[in-house]
């Protein structure tokens, strides 16, 4: 029964991602903690894979189509995957099932579902942007950040915010890549987010894994409802109340985030 449970919410979760991109992260790991019960340190170690796997193919079509900047992903994976091992190293000596890792987890969490709350409302009333025309032979210094230093900065922000809630690789890196490389068109700043997540993801859930923080069956159960609820929801895009949609799920967030600061 709980398998089935489980398929509809990755169904519903995917069909979400398909039709507004927000990131699997912020509505999966409260699903999991407050309709399923299942431990915070175990939801976000299921759900680190899970967005691994849902964003694997994204990446893939969009490498192949070459819509994907890989220097500016370089620039934040140099950031994010080392923090996210600090991260991981810290959580194996203390022990994430430990009382206290298990608060600031739930608390990082809330602060985290504000945050995307926050982009995806502003996403919501701002409306879809037209893309920015780049000019031919401009498209080098469209892929430069203001400084060196800041996607190393930002990626290690995101690494650990990952690492520790599962959510941040989503509208909060796609906020944080317009204001890194503000030349650079959307679409192009949404397949970077989308690029850089995986690794992040694939690496802080493996090592979630060695801690003995994810459950397998649970998993293959929701990527089995995701996969195909994306699919659908992509092909629904152009029908479907997107701005609607972002503003009722920015408060849903905001609910879950501020419940989670008060456990």
């Amino acid at each position: 029964m709980h398998e089935l449970a489980f398929v509809l919410a990755g169904f519903f979760v995917g069909t979400i991602v398909g039709l507004t991109g927000v990131g699997g992260g912020s509505l999966m790991t409260p699903i999991l903690i407050f309709l399923f019960g299942v431990k915070p340190y175990l939801a976000v170690g299921t759900d680190l894979l899970f967005a691994a796997f849902t964003k694997m193919g994204g990446t893939i079509k969009l490498a192949r189509s070459g819509h994907i900047d890989w220097p500016v992903v370089l620039n934040l994976s140099a950031g994010s995957i080392p923090a996210a091992l600090v991260t991981l190293y810290i959580l194996r000596t203390v022990g994430p099932a430990d009382a206290r890792v298990q608060s600031v987890m739930t608390t990082t969490l809330g602060c985290a579902l504000l945050l995307t709350a926050a982009a995806t409302l502003y996403k919501a009333v701002r409306g879809k942007v037209s893309p920015k025309a780049v000019l031919a032979g401009q498209e080098e210094i469209a892929a430069r950040p203001k400084h060196w230093s800041l996607p190393l900065l930002f990626g290690a922000l995101i690494g650990t915010l990952v690492t520790l809630t599962s959510v941040g690789a989503g509208a909060i890196g796609v906020t944080v890549l317009m204001i890194l490389y503000p030349l650079l068109p959307l679409p192009r700043i949404i397949a970077a987010d989308i690029a850089y997540a995986v690794p992040l993801t694939l690496v802080a859930g493996l090592g979630h894994a060695t801690l003995g923080a994810v459950d397998w069956n649970m998993l293959i159960a929701l990527l089995c409802g995701s996969l195909p609820g994306i699919w659908i929801g992509s092909h629904l895009t152009t029908k479907a109340p997107e701005r609607l949609i972002r503003s009722l799920l920015s408060f849903l967030l905001a609910y879950a985030g501020l419940k989670l600061i008060a456990l």
